[in-house]
């Protein structure tokens, strides 16, 4: 309570007095939470004040994420617990903390960006007023279970008279086809209202309940459709009683898990739009370009998951319908080696689903021939979502079931596509550039003219605030740790000086976020010891890529001792992934040097061959590692990218040797790359920020390592190093506790039943209550044509 801090600091004045002078003289503006917390152990170490030490005061300095010093004024946000905020102010001079509004924290904040900025009117951003009618979870555990939550809290709504549920209910089942074909209820049937329709059902249950359980659908459609009953209930009479029985039990007495057993047996789901606008989206030779990697691999996996569930649920309805599945991206002509300039493209191992590709256009209409960096497309989205809308409802045969957005220009375009056809929104962020880069949102001018966050953030509140749903793959995508803030949570309240601060960006607590692990392509990535799908074809190749002399443009170093177990990264080079980082690491540890050898996957050899200016930084980074520690004769540089089969084999060869997968990254949203080595059973140190915390139990499938402590994170991979030599039973204790962690939480069939569970769910409580939120949606239509439309405008003229 701040009664206490407030007692504490009048008792104890000069300590408080010296730790603030301290705060300041550290000459920044800004001070994070972990340099806080040193500063403050510094100064507690004194004599005079260690009265600090295991104090109230000193139990809000853990809590506090940020500290703003600008002499005489100390202001700090406290994160209580996880989701829960609060601001306080002192005065160096009279050392009162006083408690103040998120609002007066971030004025204080942009003052010290822009001085005069406090003396004018800035557009405030707050959400919270339109939600306060609406059912919120309260725990903090509960956060990323909002399917559950909502579920229980409408359905004792249900059949209340006031709510009129009943008979929207009754509509939901009349109104709903697929290609043309009535399912469920059929216009001519005697189902006019609720007592019709339970009159129905007993009649219908009667009837069948005579029949064969396994009879098919067709045998006794003809009775069914006189009382009013369409295809769809189920294909055998076993399956139709059932579905007519939990309708029964929902009309009797509703109750959650009823509700969802019976919408699960409701076909709803046959058409399918996945935007993924950015890089270059293809099936072959696109993995490690610009701006694509895991996201790709995500919605190939993905799409291949949902068609098979899709397709297997409509046969147990009894429906006859093909389920069709579009993966919307651009078109760029000038595609290289890869299909990226193909209007359409079939998916592999699928037999409906396809990529439709859309080209962007300049304003005279010309199509932009080139690739784009994703944080410079923002000017062409809303043009693409109408060219887009045309194409999509061509091919699909009329609107989408559901729209799944992904990343920031994914979800943006999902927005404004299911705002016109008035489908069911899911956005999947996979990474929110707000937490990767450092005081991006403050110093939002000082980047943008090569990031454009005031687009990318304006972007992420519109989208964020309209989906219908979110699926993260993680809880601290959403709410981060007991010591971390999360992705989402980094939108909760921020500041972007001269443009707009946001009070309440969004609500972690709302029932739209739901936590969805996915899953790697099992016939890929399966265990180094399954020797009977081993593709022991590719290991020549293997081989040579490890081990081969001969030159080669795209392979730097060799690897002098053949003997030695390998570490093995895989990833674009990128700041955040942090390879470089890591290569630094190994080449100033003389001890890990000794024990392994080091192979490097990623980027290009030849910076010139790079499109991407922050990768051509990496590359030259790399080599300049390499030449000054001599690395050549112990790590390999594979600046290449490999195809998904050959990938998967070269994870098992590294197990076969006793080797590790390193992911370093500064940060990391999920962490594909870590399923797919885990799914091999090799032993994996992944970053202990983002995605790999949760996907890793330490110690027993795996271990974190921390990307900003390097001494603690190279002797973790050592002692594991020199434990597997010794007792070679430790190394295979992990790798099977890797391969059991994958098999009990990341597969895509756990995937797409829990996907499309979440679309007939979050569709249905759309259609019967009214979750369309119109006061929000105006608001957001406000804010992105008062805001986001000027930015991609002014952005639009700049690169002209």
């Amino acid at each position: 309570m701040i009664e206490d801090l407030i007692q504490f600091t009048e008792q104890h004045r000069d300590p408080l007095y010296a730790l603030l002078r301290r705060y300041i003289a550290v000459g920044r503006p800004f001070i994070l939470h972990s340099e806080l917390i040193k500063e403050f152990n510094l100064i507690s170490e004194s004599d005079e004040n260690a009265i600090l030490k295991d104090s109230v005061f000193e139990s809000y300095v853990h809590n506090f994420q940020e500290g703003i010093f600008h002499s005489p004024w100390a202001y700090f946000s406290i994160r209580e617990h996880i989701a829960k905020w609060r601001y306080i102010r002192i005065h160096i001079e009279h050392l009162v903390p006083e408690e103040i509004s998120v609002s007066e924290f971030l004025r204080f904040k942009e003052a010290q960006v822009i001085p005069d900025e406090a003396t004018h009117q800035t557009l405030e951003i707050d959400f919270g007023p339109f939600n306060r009618d609406f059912p919120h979870l309260q725990e903090t555990r509960s956060i990323g279970q909002g399917v559950s939550f909502l579920n229980r809290q409408l359905s004792s709504q249900m059949f209340n008279p006031s709510k009129d549920l009943e008979s929207k209910l009754l509509h939901f089942l009349e109104v709903h086809a697929i290609n043309g074909q009535p399912l469920m209820l059929h216009e001519h049937g005697q189902s006019k209202n609720g007592t019709h329709l339970r009159e129905a059902l007993r009649a219908a249950e009667k009837r069948l309940s005579a029949l064969d359980d396994n009879l098919p659908w067709e045998e006794f459609a003809h009775d069914l459709h006189k009382l009013g009953f369409a295809p769809g209930w189920g294909n055998t009479t076993e399956r139709v009683l059932r579905t007519m029985g939990l309708l029964s039990d929902i009309l009797e007495a509703p109750s959650p898990d009823a509700l969802a057993a019976f919408l699960a047996c409701v076909p709803m789901i046959s058409r399918l739009l996945i935007v993924s606008p950015h890089g270059y989206f293809g099936q072959d030779h696109v993995l490690g370009l610009p701006d694509t990697g895991g996201q790709v691999v995500y919605i190939l996996d993905q799409v291949r998951a949902l068609e098979k569930e899709m397709r297997e649920r409509l046969v147990l309805q009894g429906v006859q319908a093909d389920p069709k599945i579009l993966i919307l991206t651009r078109l760029i002509p000038e595609a290289g080696e890869t299909t990226c300039n193909q209007r359409l493209e079939k998916i592999s191992g699928c037999e409906n689903t396809f990529i439709l590709r859309v080209p962007f256009h300049q304003e005279n209409g010309e199509i932009i021939p080139h690739w784009i960096s994703r944080f410079e497309i923002w000017p062409y989205l809303e043009t693409f979502a109408l060219d887009a809308e045309r194409e999509a409802l061509s091919e699909l045969g009329g609107r989408p079931d559901l729209i799944i957005g992904n990343y920031s220009d994914g979800n943006l375009v999902a927005t404004l596509l299911s705002k016109r056809l008035g489908v069911t929104q899911c956005n999947i962020a996979h990474a929110l550039e707000k937490t990767k880069y450092l005081h991006s949102a403050v110093y939002w001018q000082k980047h943008d003219s090569q990031y454009h966050f005031s687009c990318q953030y304006t972007a992420d509140l519109i989208a964020m605030n309209s989906a219908d749903f979110i699926i993260t793959s993680t809880y601290q995508e959403i709410a981060g740790t007991e010591t971390s803030i999360g992705q989402y949570e980094s939108y909760r309240s921020y500041t972007m000086p001269g443009l707009y601060r946001v009070i309440n960006g969004i609500n972690l607590f709302d029932p739209k976020f739901n936590i969805v692990s996915p899953g790697v392509d099992e016939k890929t990535y399966f265990p180094y010891t399954d020797s009977s799908q081993r593709m022991n074809s590719l290991t020549p190749e293997i081989e040579s890529l490890l081990y081969g002399s001969e030159p080669n443009p795209s392979i730097r170093g060799k690897l002098a001792d053949q003997d030695k177990p390998i570490i093995f990264m895989m990833a674009r080079l990128d700041h955040v992934k942090n390879m470089t980082g890591f290569v630094r690491w190994y080449a100033t540890s003389e001890q890990l040097r000794n024990l392994a050898n080091l192979v490097v996957v990623g980027g290009y050899i030849q910076p010139e061959e790079s499109k991407d200016h922050e990768e051509r930084d990496q590359i030259n980074h790399m080599h300049e590692l390499m030449n000054q520690f001599n690395l050549d004769g112990q790590m390999r540089w594979l600046g290449m990218r490999l195809d998904k089969n050959l990938a998967g084999e070269l994870y098992r060869t590294i197990a076969d040797k006793r080797g590790i997968f390193v992911q370093p990254a500064l940060f990391e949203a999920f962490g594909l790359t870590i399923l797919e080595a885990m799914s091999c059973g090799l032993p994996t140190f992944a970053t202990r920020y983002g995605g790999p915390l949760e996907i890793i139990q330490d110690k027993k499938s795996g271990f974190h390592i921390d990307p900003s402590d390097a001494e603690t994170s190279i002797k973790t991979i050592i002692n594991f190093l020199e434990r597997s030599t010794s007792h070679p039973e430790e190394w295979e204790q992990i790798s099977k506790g890797a391969l059991a962690r994958i098999k009990s939480r990341y597969t895509w069939s756990l995937y797409a039943e829990r996907m499309m569970t979440l679309s007939r769910i979050y569709g249905f409580w759309k259609f019967v209550s009214g979750l369309e939120r119109e006061e929000t949606i105006r608001y957001l239509d406000m804010f992105h044509h008062l805001q986001l439309r000027p930015l991609t405008t002014a952005m639009a003229q700049h690169q002209s």
